[in-house]
């Protein structure tokens, strides 16, 4: 069970390191915040379930799930708020664009 988390978090990890890699390259924030709540959301996922998976069954496991539905459920909320946010206040798509 510990390689299984280990591996769980590390995968996690990875995800969350190539998210941030994303927000410093990518040009503008439509595609930041898409590239963003994808890789944010599966990394998060994946090392809650690395945590749940080493915790076993208790009431840390229960709390870990409890989080883990809260960031599956909340997470495409908040990405999708914030492109419609910066897409009302009349931020561009990129240098040509007309909208």
């Amino acid at each position: 069970m510990t390689v299984l988390a280990i591996a769980l978090t590390v995968f996690g990890l990875f995800f969350l390191v190539v998210g941030s890699i994303g927000m410093l390259r990518l040009p503008n924030v439509f595609v930041r915040a898409h590239a963003l709540s994808l890789t944010d959301s599966l990394g998060a996922i994946l090392v809650l379930a690395g945590l749940a998976v080493y915790q076993g069954f208790n009431m840390n496991f229960l709390k870990i799930m409890i989080v883990l539905i809260l960031v599956m459920l909340l997470n495409p909320v908040i990405a999708h708020a914030t492109i419609r946010a910066a897409h009302r206040s009349g931020l561009k798509t990129s240098e040509g664009d007309t909208e």
